[in-house]
């Protein structure tokens, strides 16, 4: 199962989203992997916390690779770390991919991120994708590839006039791209139940039939912690009220795809 998450909208929790489901699925004995498309590597970040500093390859020298024809090209696993937390793997980002990336579009290297996942289906029971606050080659890349497009919404009227453009743009990738894509969900993060405009803003999206996927995540400091210790949430503090809501939402998405 491969899973895009994805909002052009920046600062709506992608990685945090992304790394805590991918560290419960591996906790649970899936194989997990985690691809780090976003140029600023929060998630790379999270999961190696100081063993990002001594990485050997990264995703930029796996897209470099795709633009310099080798008779000998590295194997694809050779891209991924492994993480300190068992089962659970990462593709790492690297600056340099920003810098890449208008040479990857010009040369039509669009579908390299798939071809490369359909290499790994047979290592990976799970592939959780972080993308860049933009609809870019990289995001595209990632819904090319993916099964599923996970949205995270932070609660907002900004956010909720965003979604219906968010929302075509994923369909127009399905019509041209990739067929079986779907949007599995929108995932509600910075939940404050005691404030009315988030209640307001999410009964909204459930009126117009949009996906909106149970339980919310809520507001809490400890995410904060979580990320600078490179725990998640599930690691550093299982016992947590937002440790227990990512469960439960990883949970949701077990009960409708098994992965």
């Amino acid at each position: 199962m491969r899973r895009v998450v994805f909002n052009q909208k920046g600062g709506v929790g992608k990685s945090t989203i992304t790394c805590n489901l991918a560290a419960i699925s591996a906790l649970q004995g899936k194989r997990t992997l985690v691809i780090d498309l976003d140029p600023q590597g929060n998630s790379t970040q999270y999961l190696l916390g100081a063993g990002m500093d001594t990485l050997e390859t990264t995703l930029a020298d796996f897209f470099d690779q795709t633009l310099n024809f080798k008779l000998n090209p590295r194997d694809t696993r050779e891209f991924i770390a492994t993480t300190p937390f068992e089962h659970l793997h990462v593709m790492p980002s690297h600056p340099q991919l920003e810098e890449l990336q208008s040479k990857l579009e010009s040369r039509y290297k669009i579908y390299k991120l798939r071809d490369a996942l359909e290499e790994l289906a047979a290592d990976f029971d799970c592939v959780f994708i972080d993308t860049p606050p933009a609809l870019n080659f990289f995001t595209r890349s990632a819904l090319i590839a993916a099964d599923s497009c996970l949205i995270p919404f932070d609660c907002d009227e900004f956010s909720r006039k965003a979604l219906y453009s968010l929302l075509e743009n994923v369909e127009e990738i399905r019509s041209d791209h990739n067929r079986k894509l779907e949007v599995e969900g929108i995932v509600v993060n910075q939940f404050q139940p005691r404030a009315s405009l988030p209640q307001k803003v999410v009964q909204e999206l459930i009126d117009e039939g949009l996906p909106v996927l149970q339980p919310y995540l809520s507001a809490s400091v400890k995410i904060k912690e979580s990320h600078e210790q490179a725990k998640p949430m599930i690691h550093l503090d299982p016992r947590h009220k937002l440790s227990q809501e990512f469960v439960a939402l990883h949970d949701t998405l077990l009960r409708k795809y098994g992965t």
